[in-house]
């Protein structure tokens, strides 16, 4: 019998971790049927030599909740190789939500996921109340990759205590609504449950986010319910986990570790590989030999976010800057090219006294010229301001300000995030063997951060630029550890019986471009688009869904449900 889809000629990486060999894959329906050497013809067929062919990569933490419904191709996720995406991480979720309180759920997002309001009034389809109605809504959606979803602990808590899950702990009562509807979503196939109790989320009326009101107690009788039935993962972490008083982090681990160990639910949390966060991958180890499972999930470079004269720069932070932002970009470059005109621009960002100012959110954040780089090639390196500026004989604000102007406000810089990256606990906690490199956000921070690219950075700078991992050693990490981590059966090998979630890319050229904006959101709303290089093909469920860089309009994604045993 005839495939239906033979790739043939290229170079397995099966994401075991074991080594590469040349052979033919053959698809049938949506399952791989064969590995080797293929003699008959397939319906369709990929010549893959000089490339490399691995399963689909799977990402455990995204925010497409609400993009899933506007969006069929899983953008930005999808140029980067992955075909599985797991979403409703940070207690961040659309449902459940009763039809009179839809502003609580988008209170919880807006502002610590940097989602535009807009779009998510104009692009939600709101036939969804509980939990498995929006599993039942995703399930009926065109998708060009697969969405595992977590119920979210905000919005499960303003759907049982409405205002007042922003201001109090919860009451009995509230918790029995609150557990009940969390054991009907794990039982309509939800992957897990996640919350947030970081500082950093906070909502649009500067209040914390509603999982941040809950008790450990609530955090933990939820989990329990997780437990009972079996099933589940828990994504989140206590807040203490991260505080500077050693005994109050020690405090905080040990009881994450205690409801690990009591109730058998495995937990994840994200690890961001900062000077000083090794305490956090020696955790790892020893909640696991007092019986809990814990995943840490890595990054594989620093976070960052995205400035431009198009979206947010250092300058907002001044009030010289106000008017001046607050006028079309065509008129403000026209201002800022004008000798005269941009004088008095350019001595208030030079002369700033940029200590004097904080930002929060989505807002802009105060600069560091030698550490801001200019966006000019997807992998790194790339050069500072303050690089270009000393070639330029100029003050690095003045520089930043040129560059906005010669590019017609499209140069974006990346400016890194408040906590550097330290490269030695980086590389540690990648090669952790409880730790999962993922992270993306994807689907959240859409005007500021490009974190999609992820999976490719790992191949094109951490491979073949650094030498720091083997191919079959990070396609593991992005492939079977993920699938196996958040229990995606049939995912993550490249072997007969396998779902047919395939790419195909040359490893001599893969990498992320630089990233663009586009105005395409729901209600016009902006987001950076940031595509790859070196993709040769995707297939998910046994069909091709990018070919040579280009959408093929077919949407074979599909809700992955968790069944209880």
């Amino acid at each position: 019998m005839a495939h239906d889809l033979v790739i043939r000629n290229g170079t397995v990486v099966d994401g075991s971790g074991l080594g590469s060999y040349r052979a033919d894959v053959g698809v049938t329906g949506d399952r791989i049927a064969e590995v080797g050497r293929i003699s008959g013809r397939g319906h369709r067929e990929i010549d893959a030599d000089g490339h490399v062919v691995t399963p689909g990569f799977v990402d455990g933490h995204t925010h497409m909740d609400a993009q899933v419904f506007w969006d069929a191709t899983g953008s930005n996720s999808c140029w980067h190789g992955v075909t599985s995406a797991v979403m409703g991480n940070c207690g961040f979720t659309l449902a459940p939500v009763r039809s009179d309180e839809r502003a609580l759920v988008v209170r919880n997002l807006e502002r610590a996921e940097d989602i535009d309001p807009a779009a998510l009034a104009a692009g939600i389809d709101w036939s969804f109340e509980t939990f498995p109605e929006y599993l039942d809504a995703v399930d009926g959606l065109a998708k060009g990759i697969h969405f595992a979803a977590n119920i979210g602990h905000s919005a499960l808590r303003t759907w049982a205590m409405g205002e007042r899950a922003f201001e109090e702990e919860a009451d009995a009562d509230d918790l029995a609504l609150m557990a009940g509807q969390l054991a009907d979503a794990l039982r309509a196939g939800a992957i897990g449950f996640s919350t947030s109790r970081t500082q950093h989320h906070e909502t649009s009326d500067g209040r914390p986010v509603a999982s941040r009101m809950a008790s450990w107690g609530e955090v933990a009788a939820l989990v329990g319910v997780m437990g009972g039935l079996g099933t589940g993962i828990f994504e989140g972490a206590d807040a203490g986990m991260s505080a500077p008083d050693p005994d109050v982090r020690r405090r905080s681990l040990d009881r994450m570790t205690e409801l690990s160990a009591s109730t058998g639910v495995p937990m994840t949390f994200g690890l961001v590989a900062t000077r000083g966060a090794g305490y956090l991958i020696d955790f790892l180890d020893e909640a696991a030999g007092r019986g809990a499972r814990m995943i840490a999930q890595t990054h594989c470079r620093g976070i960052s976010v995205l400035l431009s004269l198009r979206t947010r720069l250092p300058f907002d932070l001044l009030p010289a800057w106000a008017d001046l932002r607050a006028r079309p970009v065509e008129e403000q470059l026209t201002v800022l090219g004008d000798p005269e005109r941009r004088v008095p621009y350019v001595e208030a960002a030079v002369h700033a006294d940029y200590a004097a100012y904080t930002g929060v959110g989505a807002q802009a954040r105060p600069p560091d010229f030698e550490g801001i780089r200019i966006y000019l090639h997807g992998l790194p390196p790339n050069p500072t301001v303050a690089d270009v500026a000393r070639e330029r004989g100029v003050h690095p604000a003045e520089a930043m300000i040129d560059l906005c102007v010669e590019t017609g406000g499209d140069q974006l810089f990346i400016q890194p995030s408040l906590y550097p990256q330290d490269e030695t606990v980086l590389l540690r906690a990648l090669r952790h063997p409880r730790a999962v490199m993922t992270f993306s956000d994807s689907g959240a921070h859409l005007s500021q951060i490009a974190d999609s690219s992820i999976h490719t950075h790992l191949l094109g700078h951490w491979v073949r630029d650094r030498g720091e991992f083997t191919l079959e050693e990070a396609v593991r990490m992005v492939t079977l550890a993920p699938a196996l981590a958040w229990g995606l059966d049939g995912k993550g090998l490249l072997r007969p019986g396998m779902d047919a979630d395939l790419v195909v890319f040359d490893k001599d050229t893969v990498g992320p471009a630089v990233p663009t904006l586009v105005d395409d959101l729901p209600a016009g709303g902006r987001r950076l688009e940031q595509r790859s290089v070196g993709f040769l093909a995707t297939v998910v469920a046994g069909e091709v869904t990018i070919d040579r860089g280009e959408q093929t309009g077919a949407t074979p994604g599909r809700l992955l449900r968790r069944r209880v045993p």
